[in-house]
């Protein structure tokens, strides 16, 4: 029987692709292999597929279920998060103007600055969590984009969507919001007003460390969003059907996951904030925190699974602490089920605007006890 209409974002993402599908009544969909389709007599594609490299039906289920978390009207999944990114900036025109974040993906930042001197687009940087700095980069010049990023990577610092996207249409441009770390269980950025939202699929959506993948979902398919779809067609950064498949896996458990590290992180935000060591947490997630207030009103639920700390000791006390850790372990990417930190300046290097004392987590769905008794005995180490 099909599922109805009016269920829970949560019910329907547990069912994943929703509706089990004649002959075999599958509760869990195949996996098509093939790269090609075949063609009638008379030259049409009654199966309407022509190539897989952009048209494999695998997609389908994982797109669909992306279009009605975020309420978008169309969904495009890519091989990688940088691959949705660069396709979005791809779609543009030399000359456009975007304005962008100063504190985002290290990876994405680094392209976007090399890929603009090429591609002569005019970039502005604003502070993050700054609803004048970001009002007045829009008003010095036209500008096709705003890009942002919240909670952005990796301070975390929040920007609030709906002001962000009133101003940005006032001037003509439109917004693509990087959700990867709100997840859409926590934050719709298509309801607020942005146009686009991406994801870095490798993150929450799929969870489990095992797949690469990036998505890109939006509120109407206008000019831009059609070229992204030639770009992704073109440019072949399209993820594998297999891969198609375990994301979607992944993806039936996003409400579970999230919400258990949301809980967990707020519970070592607190445990952090009044450690002797800790100079700093940085986690929406506290009243403390700058963002806060606008974290409550688009952040359903939780804050998130990602915090950051500055030690009071400093760079080397930052390693020395990552390198006890025994449950977290010291790895890049976030979001997965398993608590990850790293040393983000250092795995950044030259040209770094994170501070040499911070330390970056992504906290798991562990039991939130062994996670704190394994930060309490790393940061005894440094004690004294």
């Amino acid at each position: 029987m099909p599922l109805p209409e009016n269920i829970a974002h949560e019910t329907r993402v547990a069912h994943g692709s929703g509706d089990a599908v004649d002959p075999y009544r599958d509760l869990v969909p195949p996996i098509h292999l093939a790269s090609t389709y075949e063609r009638a007599r008379d030259g049409s594609y009654p199966g309407g597929r022509l190539y897989s490299r952009d048209q494999n039906p695998s997609y389908d289920p994982v797109e669909a279920l992306l279009c009605r978390l975020e309420s978008g009207s169309d969904a495009l999944l890519f091989a990688s998060g940088m691959a949705a990114a660069s396709a979005v900036l791809q779609a543009l025109r030399p000359g456009d103007r975007i304005v962008a974040p100063r504190f985002a993906y290290w990876a994405w930042r680094n392209w976007l600055r090399e890929f603009a001197t090429r591609w002569q687009l005019d970039v502005a940087l604003y502070d993050n969590g700054d609803a004048d700095d970001l009002a007045g980069k829009l008003a010095e010049a036209p500008t096709r984009l705003l890009w942002i990023e919240t909670p952005a990577n990796p301070t975390w610092e929040v920007t609030d969507i709906a002001l962000a996207v009133a101003r940005a249409h006032a001037a003509g441009a439109l917004v693509v919001v990087d959700s990867t770390v709100a997840t859409p269980v926590l934050s719709q950025p298509l309801l607020l007003g942005a146009d686009i939202v991406l994801h870095s699929a490798t993150k929450y959506l799929n969870g489990h460390s095992d797949v690469v993948a990036g998505a890109l979902v939006c509120r109407e398919n206008n000019s831009l969003w059609e070229c992204i779809r030639r770009q992704r067609s073109a440019g072949g950064a399209v993820i594998g059907p297999f891969e198609a498949w375990l994301l979607l896996r992944g993806m039936r458990t996003l409400f579970l996951r999230v919400r258990t590290a949301s809980a967990n992180a707020l519970g070592i935000a607190h445990f952090l904030v009044d450690h002797a060591a800790v100079a700093e947490v940085l986690y929406p997630g506290l009243p403390s925190h700058p963002g806060h207030d606008v974290a409550v009103r688009q952040m359903a639920g939780g804050f998130g699974g990602m915090l950051s700390v500055r030690l009071v000791a400093g760079e080397q006390a930052a390693r020395v602490v990552a390198g006890r850790l025994r449950v977290f372990k010291q790895a890049t990417s976030l979001g997965s089920v398993e608590s990850l930190v790293e040393h983000r300046a250092s795995v950044e290097g030259s040209g770094t605007l994170c501070p040499a004392d911070l330390l970056r987590f992504s906290v798991g769905i562990e039991a939130l006890d062994d996670l704190i008794a394994d930060l309490r005995q790393a940061l005894a180490a440094i004690a004294g």
